[in-house]
């Protein structure tokens, strides 16, 4: 059980914080289906970062250094590549569905190009590194807690530094969206931009900060994926995570509780497809294999989370509340 829960917060942590991006856009009135895209962007730019800093000593010796720094390249660059969505939204007022789509075959295509040219290679392998006395280790940068009860041992023992920095940063940004005058002003302008503007709320500003924020943690989420779900491998794809936080925002009814639990669940069903030949039950006093005992294909259980998706969906899709003016061009003249 604990070997379980473990892995589930491995899953559980990129599409809890990407879920958390695509609300900060959708708050602000503008759909952010090119979360997929930004993944993408950002795990590759973090990867390039985290693959060249590496080989300067003083970062060879201080490899959870390494580790922040490449995360917060990879934040910088979600930011900047989600400019392209606000642009071309806000000021362009072109269909966001459409750029957001742009945006998601943009991204693999600058990696995979880039990946290609430079390493004549279709991915960028980062998954073993070696620290100042040329012994390799885990390029995600495991911290090992041992002799912990359950709990603490879900927790803490073999947890990823990133695990603790995306909690925090879900904690502090859910706070920042409901208990300040600026994230009032964000969820504002996704209901109502014309009311907003007339008490004096700059929408188009607005709307640049929730899209920008949302393409931050979006890039980080991103880079936390590769660096602890792929052992450090960036490819140009992963593997839809951007999507399904998208329905995990829907779950959760774009409020980041919801968010939280939506992702623990996709998490788990997430985890389940790749360990499911691992789990095991004490009968007996011997282990059982239940799941690999069924003898069904992997591909059976990889599916499992994106059939979730479309049966929550649609029995949550009638208590489902988007904001009002998400997806809608402001025009300040309109009423």
């Amino acid at each position: 059980m604990v070997f379980l829960l473990q892995k589930t917060l491995i899953f559980t942590v990129p599409l809890l914080i990407v879920a958390l991006a695509g609300m900060y856009a959708e708050r602000s009135g503008i759909i952010n289906i090119a979360l997929d895209g930004i993944m993408i962007f950002g795990a590759f730019i973090g990867a390039v970062f985290a693959l060249n800093i590496r080989n300067i000593p003083w970062f060879a010796e201080h490899p959870q250094t390494t580790f922040i720094l490449a995360m917060l390249t990879a934040a910088i660059a979600g930011a900047i590549f989600s400019l392209l969505l606000s642009f071309s939204a806000i000021n362009l007022k072109a269909d966001q569905t459409i750029a957001g789509t742009a945006l998601n075959m943009l991204a693999p295509a600058i990696a995979l190009f880039f990946i290609k040219v430079f390493t004549n290679q279709d991915k960028l392998e980062m998954a073993i590194a070696k620290d100042s006395q040329g012994n390799m280790v885990d390029f995600g940068y495991v911290i090992h807690n041992e002799g912990l009860g359950s709990i603490g041992s879900i927790l803490f023992d073999r947890a990823y530094l990133s695990t603790y920095i995306a909690i925090a940063l879900f904690i502090v940004f859910s706070i920042f969206m409901y208990k300040t005058k600026t994230g009032l002003r964000i969820r504002a302008c996704g209901e109502h931009p014309q009311a907003a503007n007339s008490v004096g709320i700059n929408v188009t500003k607005m709307r640049y900060l929730g899209t920008t924020v949302s393409g931050a943690l979006a890039g980080f989420g991103g880079y936390v994926y590769i660096a602890t779900v792929t052992n450090g491998t960036a490819s140009g794809a992963v593997e839809g995570m951007g999507f399904l936080a998208l329905a995990i925002m829907i779950f959760g009814n774009w409020k980041p509780f919801g968010i939280a639990l939506g992702a623990l669940l996709f998490g788990f069903l997430k985890c389940l497809g790749v360990i499911y030949n691992q789990l095991s039950v004490n009968i007996g006093g011997e282990d059982v294999y239940l799941l690999k005992s069924l003898n069904l294909p992997m591909y059976f259980y990889n599916m499992i989370p994106y059939v979730a998706v479309l049966a929550v969906l649609a029995f949550t899709s009638k208590k489902s509340r988007a904001p009002k003016a998400e997806g809608i061009p402001y025009d300040k003249g309109s009423r």
